[in-house]
């Protein structure tokens, strides 16, 4: 008698699902976690949701969370986060729409520069620390220079890669005010490398964003990149 093979059924896994969260609305304007989790019918993890996930990587990291020296540091990182991704709760661009026309026929370059960043990687949540030189050339409006220091902080307040903020910021700028051109540097220190890993102590990242004709006439862009050198 010949014995026939089992014939075994293998049962593909299910596909991954990854969970994606696009705050811009399908606008490109990046909305508040707080109207995202609403539109998907879920609650936005709460402060105490936050601090028992800071008391898990304690553990995980190998300490006590109920020591002394560390049972009020989970309330303590929550709070901190609160601050550091304030970036996720505002518009930026929201900024940008109060200006000003009567500027006596001022035609050239507004530079400000060494605005400090304080931003976070996305691929390791450490800070990326460093500064930004933000310029426009105005076509008949500018805007109060506090608020180019707001776009850049509203928008670095967030989980990202440094190029991105480098072009959102330049973006913005370029979408609401409709500036001839707008040039966007910035220069960075990021811990994931000086920290861990490499541990290039000492190294920057440079990024630049240039539009109209701050990319396209060399010799506007030759002084935007000047005033930025300080040469």
């Amino acid at each position: 008698m010949v014995e026939l093979p089992i014939k075994k059924t293998v049962h593909a896994a299910p596909p991954r699902t990854e969970r994606f969260y696009d705050l811009t609305g399908g606008s490109g304007c990046r909305r508040g976690l707080a109207d995202h989790f609403g539109d998907m019918g879920i609650a936005k993890p709460t402060q105490a949701d936050a601090e028992a996930a800071v008391r898990v990587l304690i553990e995980w990291a190998g300490d006590d969370p109920s020591r002394e020296g560390l049972i009020d540091t989970p309330g303590r990182v929550a709070r901190s986060y609160r601050e550091l991704f304030a970036g996720y709760a505002v518009d930026p661009r929201e900024y940008l729409k109060r200006t000003f026309e009567e500027v006596g026929g001022y035609d050239e370059l507004v530079v400000l520069k060494d605005i400090r960043v304080v931003s976070f990687c996305e691929h390791h949540m450490l800070p990326v620390i460093g500064r930004a030189h933000v310029g426009y050339l105005p076509a008949n409006r500018v805007v109060g220079i506090s608020k180019l220091a707001r776009v850049v902080h509203g928008f670095a307040r967030r989980l990202q890669i440094q190029e991105k903020l480098t072009a959102d910021i330049a973006e913005a700028i370029q979408n609401i005010l409709e500036p001839q051109g707008v040039g966007v540097v910035i220069e960075a220190e990021h811990s994931c490398m000086t920290l861990r890993g490499v541990n290039t102590l000492g190294s920057t990242l440079t990024t630049s964003r240039l539009l109209g004709v701050i990319r396209d006439d060399p010799r506007t862009r030759e002084e935007f990149l000047g005033l930025v050198r300080g040469t």
